[in-house]
């Protein structure tokens, strides 16, 4: 195989430099962390000596063999919000000049609330979510245009939609909005999931802009709602500025030829894998239009940092949902988690750790005993629960109880929450954007929805739902690709058959799925045993499960029947967790029930008792 080698040809006869950027464009004062890296970038820039004015102070200027950038970190310690001037000379004599912004932090920033417990997490694919403003659909300074007939195109969701539409959210019950990444993607196809990013401070132009995103996480707050940002620390895409004109060879994980990722994260912590296959799943490209950072340089590492903490700045957010977090350099993407939590100790990020065993999924959360057997802590608040969403897109269709399917299946996966160090801090969810469609799977069966929607709303962890699944939408990614699972929320076009954001507009099936959904995801929002209570629970007998949530003042008895006929069970059965409680109220019907007689349950169905 040929080397693959990225070759910088040099023009060294200028006499001036221009600088075309500088990242982070602006910066705050009263961090954490008072050290600044700022990035220029420009022909031929590294030829030329740099000062400061205002008395800050130069740490380090850090050249590499591109002479297009050069490092400059100073120190913000002490100094107040200000403009000040970097000065660029060459053989003593001043070229050019640059102002520098530290601006001041909102009150109290360090110390902002993040998601948890308490919320339930929307989450959208932001070009199908609903289309705003048309006019921004296609925009000259990217490559794909607007083109809806497309299934796999750019469809015109974006910032203005979402803001649009905070109010149906939040009327479903919803506190946190989660949409798939906003920044540009340039690519010349597929570019709408937006995970091949192009430019890292600048929204993409279909979308909106900075100003607009600002405006976006601003109309939450008012709500008292959140902004969850999806962010990539693992991969950029090809068409990133900086792919074009690395910084240094080892921004990126080379290869002789290209080299994809064997996506075995196992190798991160298996005790008897080869250092080859650990370097194949940690180095190796994702794909071949998602060039592979190296978390390990300092440079990249104190970018990704940096640009990380300025959005949380910039735009107010309240957490991060990091994409495809276990292929990175795991020293280097513990170190970043790290550098963001000690600036914001309440801070939540959830990273993508997609593995089949709660054990593994557990070693990535932070202060793992299980990492900490390799002295490892990756310090990241919490994880996504996909064993459990593995199960539940199986477990209702399992009619009958054996020893290892039907509602077992459900218990056995939280007989193993003592692995996790904070259970309470794990994403729970049925599907997601990357998952076929729950509603698919079953068929749109309603009644197999409010028994999945119960668990999602009952059990520890923090929920996530997905944009659709509350009006019955569905999408068969193993037959029609992606496309079928990210497709248009209903009513978000003008022209569309039906407006699925207003009741007027949603057919009756639509309707349904939304009133039950909206009934149990707002009461849920009141019920602090749902959210940090304890739990208890109870082998299931009959295909029947049932589950406490608890505080000291207050109990939620939860009861799945997963059977096609009704069961009644004696309620004695579970005196330890009823105590002195003598009825329960039904969330969803208002009815009464008797806890000292036997219960009678429909089959497929739930009850979800407040014991009173």
């Amino acid at each position: 195989m040929k080397k693959t080698i990225f070759l910088f040809f040099f023009i060294t006869t200028p006499l001036f430099a221009q600088i075309d950027r500088v990242e982070p464009p602006f910066w705050y004062v009263g961090m954490h962390n008072p050290e600044l890296q700022i990035m220029f970038y420009g022909k031929n820039i590294a030829q030329n000596e740099v000062t400061v004015s205002n008395n800050i102070v130069i740490k380090e200027v850090k050249k590499t063999e591109n002479t297009n950038y050069l490092f400059v970190t100073i120190d913000t310690k002490n100094t107040t919000a200000q403009d000040f001037i970097f000065s660029f000379s060459k053989d003593k004599k001043a070229v050019f000049t640059k102002k520098y912004a530290l601006k001041q932090r909102r009150e109290n920033s360090a110390s902002r609330k993040s998601y948890d417990a308490s919320d339930l997490i929307y989450l959208v694919m932001s070009d199908r979510f609903a289309n705003g403003n048309p006019k921004n659909d296609s925009d000259k300074s990217v490559f794909e245009k607007g083109n809806r007939s497309l299934p796999g195109g750019r469809h015109g969701g974006d910032i203005a939609g979402m803001i649009q539409h905070l109010d149906y959210i939040k009327e479903l019950g919803a506190t946190a909005l989660w949409p798939t990444p906003l920044c540009e993607d340039n690519d010349k196809t597929y570019s709408y999931h937006t995970y091949g990013q192009s430019d890292v401070y600048k929204i993409d132009p279909r979308f909106g802009t900075n100003e607009e995103y600002i405006k976006l996480s601003t109309e939450l707050h008012k709500r008292d709602m959140k902004l969850i940002m999806d962010y990539v620390t693992n991969h950029w895409g090809a068409q990133h500025w900086m792919i074009k004109d690395l910084p240094t060879y080892e921004w990126l994980h080379q290869f002789l030829g290209y080299a994809q990722t064997n996506y075995r994260m196992t190798t991160q912590f298996d005790p008897n894998a080869s250092q080859i296959d650990a370097k194949m799943c940690m180095d190796g490209w994702f794909v071949k239009s998602m060039p592979d950072l190296n978390q390990s340089n300092p440079l990249v590492n104190t970018y990704l940092k940096q640009n990380a903490i300025w959005w949380i700045e910039y735009a107010d957010l309240d957490g991060f949902r990091v994409d495809t977090y276990s292929y990175c350099d795991k020293k280097g993407i513990a170190e970043w988690t790290k550098a963001i939590t000690d600036e914001y100790p309440n801070f939540n990020i959830v990273g993508e750790v997609w593995m089949h065993d709660q054990a593994q999924m557990a070693y990535w959360q932070k202060d793992s005993k299980i990492a900490a057997i390799e002295n490892y802590n990756s310090y990241l608040p919490s994880v996504m629960d996909f064993t459990l969403m593995e199960t539940l897109a199986k477990v209702f269709n399992e009619d009958t109880n054996t020893w290892n399917a039907g509602m077992v299946d459900v218990y056995e996966n939280f007989t193993n929450d003592f692995l996790y160090p904070n259970i309470n801090s794990i994403m729970t969810f049925v599907e997601n954007h990357d998952t076929n469609r729950f509603n698919e799977i079953y068929k749109n069966d309603f009644s197999k929805y409010k028994m999945a929607m119960t668990l999602l709303a009952t059990v520890r962890g923090i929920p996530q739902i997905y944009y659709g699944s509350e009006i019955g939408m569905s999408g068969n990614k193993d037959k029609d690709g992606d496309a079928a699972i990210r497709q248009d929320f209903l009513g978000g076009w003008v022209g569309d058959s039906n407006n699925a954001f207003a009741k007027a507009g949603r057919t009756a099936e639509q309707q349904q799925f939304f009133d039950f959904s909206a009934k149990l995801f707002n009461w849920r929002k009141s019920n602090d045993a749902v959210h940090f209570g304890k739990m208890k629970h109870y082998v299931p007998e009959n295909n029947v499960y049932v589950y406490f949530r608890y505080t000291d003042s207050k109990s939620v008895m939860v009861v799945i029947n997963n059977n096609k006929e009704s069961k009644t069970f004696p309620s004695s059965r579970f005196q330890e967790s009823i105590l002195n409680y003598k009825t329960g109220n039904d969330v969803l019907t208002g009815k009464s029930i008797d806890l000292k007689s036997d219960i009678t349950i429909d089959g497929k169905s739930v009850l979800i008792l407040e014991l009173k």
